[in-house]
């Protein structure tokens, strides 16, 4: 991979740090935009000093024309991503998802970027009803953010066809892994089960946990992004990023029971606005044009996920207490 200078919008946080940390370790010139409302620095703390970072917001075009400037590829992972959220807040949603990203891709343009990848999501199949669920299949968003990132693929496909953009748009499938937040009232389930058993809580389950998602790693969804930064294949196209299997709610925390080596106590309630009963991705066309293939599995997955928690996040969080603790005495 020769040297460039790479923009990871949102790289303080969950997906994007991970993306610019392995760019990073390949010796590539990054610079992250981001405002920090669910970033965070302490994301950044290993290799902080060897990025540009610039504070700011996709919403404001002007920080997207900044950020882009001399930038050969954009990752474009800045994002409101929940669900619940959005059905709390759909403009928000919107505003930064749907309207930032064409902000991005316009600032992209302008800048003379290479090729702008994008982070969409599974949530656009809706609750569907073929699987494995395929590129090709009609998309039946059933939430804000499902019709927000639906949106964004559109503008990239767009901008490839009208402008000459080079644009890859991926499909996340429920990525989770280190880094991820669990004390959010939006928190995906992985890391809101994990946190519950460690502080000995219940898991507190919506709908029946019978309700399944193709979980993907955050090292596969790393993986995808610098494998679509480079093909020649496929471009202005969908691609879906996932682990190619499907497993429940129950299934998590049976892991969980594995690996901490006991059983726990669960609570069940409602299901919540927008959520659909399965995923499970197809990803047969990811193989074939960007020669993708999960790295992590499931299992492996979780337990590399547990060990992040009790090991960095948890001491970590101990620390911030203790230190808080001592200013306030």
């Amino acid at each position: 991979m020769s040297n460039k200078l790479w923009l990871v919008t949102g790289g303080s946080g969950f997906i994007g740090s991970h993306i610019a940390q392995a760019l990073v370790k390949q010796g590539q010139k990054v610079r992250i935009l981001d405002n920090l409302s669910t970033g965070k620095l302490e994301h950044m703390a290993g290799f902080r000093d060897q990025v540009e970072f610039i504070r700011g917001d996709v919403r404001a075009f002007e920080d997207c024309q900044k950020a882009a400037a001399g930038v050969d590829v954009v990752i474009h992972q800045a994002a409101i991503r929940s669900v619940p959220k959005s059905v709390d807040r759909p403009v928000e949603s919107h505003e930064a998802n749907a309207t930032g990203t064409l902000h991005m891709l316009i600032a992209a343009k302008e800048a003379g970027v290479k090729r702008f990848v994008y982070a969409s999501s599974s949530s656009v199949y809706g609750d569907a009803k073929k699987f494995p669920q395929k590129e090709e299949h009609r998309p039946q968003p059933v939430s804000p953010y499902a019709c927000s990132k639906l949106a964004g693929e559109h503008y990239a496909m767009l901008f490839t066809k009208t402008f000459g953009l080079e644009t890859v748009s991926l499909r996340y499938f429920n990525v989770f892994g280190p880094r991820q937040d669990p004390e959010s009232l939006y928190s995906a389930v992985i890391p809101k089960f994990m946190e519950q058993a460690y502080l000995g809580k219940p898991l507190e389950v919506h709908w029946d946990g019978k309700q399944s998602r193709d979980f993907t790693h955050i090292d596969n969804v790393v993986s995808a992004n610098l494998l679509a930064a480079k093909t020649g294949k496929g471009l202005g196209e969908t691609f879906n990023v996932a682990n190619g299997k499907t497993y429940s709610l129950l299934d998590v925390i049976r892991v969980i029971e594995k690996i901490m080596g006991k059983k726990l106590e669960k609570n069940f309630h409602p299901k919540r606005a927008g959520d659909v009963r399965k995923t499970y991705a197809d990803i047969s066309r990811a193989k074939r044009l960007l020669g993708y293939r999960p790295v992590m599995n499931f299992e492996n997955g979780l337990r590399d996920t547990w060990d992040y928690f009790v090991h960095t996040y948890f001491q970590r969080k101990a620390g911030n207490h203790f230190e808080t603790a001592a200013a306030q005495s």
